[in-house]
Order: structure tokens, then C-alpha cells, then sequence
């Protein structure tokens, strides 16, 4: 399962807008594995540039240790997923960290756990997830009860 960045942050902060549901989600994972996107180091190193994201550490600490939690492991971007990032279907919104991540869970055919739907036309938060095929239109919502 792919973990969004705010995701990653919440459970390592153990930030209450992860619900029980989410926690026994990742716990459940954790033995097969917790992906994060390596975009997801960068967007939060820019989201403590820009002071939307306050850490207790110097951000290169806080990485570190993110990156070694139990179960965690980064996936690099790759030609196919940088690639896809650029044809996702529908109408995407214009986030290139977030095109990263999706198209990093659908080239290697994953769940991604995240509270905003990666849609245009989301207004609210919402739970989804991304189709593992890259031939499929429609995005799923995700459930902390469902397997990946």
C-alpha cells in the first residue's frame, strides 16, 4: 500500500485525523510494507520551506527518521511513472507531486491510502483510491476495511 504524504506525516506524528480504521490499516500493511513516494521527502521539505508544516526537528532529522519507521520504504520515480504522472485519466488536478504519486501507485499496481480524492471536481476531503490498471477511468474509493 502507498501512503500520501500527509498520510505519512499524520501516522509519524500520530496526528489524530488518522482514525482507528487508518491506523489498523497501515498496521495491518506494515509486515508486507508501507510505500511512500520519494516526492513525498520533497513535498515535505517544501511544505517547511514555506511554513505550512511545522516539525520539533530540523526537516532532515524528521526525514531521516520517517523514511526508517517501521515497514516504510521509499519508491523512487522512475521514467514509466514520471511518464504517467503526465496521462492520468479524467480531469487531474494540477498538483505535480500529487500526479507523481498517483502514477507511482498505478505503475506498480497499488492502493493508495489518502484523504483527498485526486480528483478535479473535489471540493471536500474524501477517502479514494487510485485503480491499479492505467487502462481505468474510474477512482474507487478507498476503505480502511478493504485489502490492498
Amino acid at each position: 500500500m502507498l501512503i500520501d504524504t500527509h498520510i505519512w506525516v499524520w501516522w509519524v506524528a500520530g496526528d489524530p485525523r488518522l482514525t482507528d480504521k487508518h491506523l489498523a490499516a497501515i498496521a495491518r500493511e506494515q509486515s508486507s510494507g508501507i510505500y511512500v513516494s520519494v516526492i513525498s521527502v520533497w513535498e515535505v521539505a517544501k511544505l517547511v520551506e514555506h511554513d505550512r508544516l511545522m516539525l520539533s526537528v530540523p526537516v532532515a532529522d524528521w526525514l531521516k527518521a520517517a523514511e526508517t519507521y517501521p515497514g516504510v520504504s521509499l519508491l523512487p520515480l522512475t521514467t514509466e511513472i514520471l511518464i504517467d504522472s503526465t496521462q492520468l485519466p479524467g480531469e487531474f488536478h494540477k498538483d505535480p507531486a500529487d500526479q507523481m504519486i498517483v502514477a507511482t501507485a498505478r505503475v506498480h499496481g497499488m492502493n493508495l491510502m489518502t484523504l483527498t480524492c485526486h480528483r478535479h471536481d473535489a471540493k471536500s476531503q474524501q477517502k479514494c483510491s487510485v485503480p491499479a490498471s492505467r487502462s481505468s477511468i474510474s477512482m474507487p474509493r478507498w476503505s480502511p476495511d478493504a485489502s490492498s
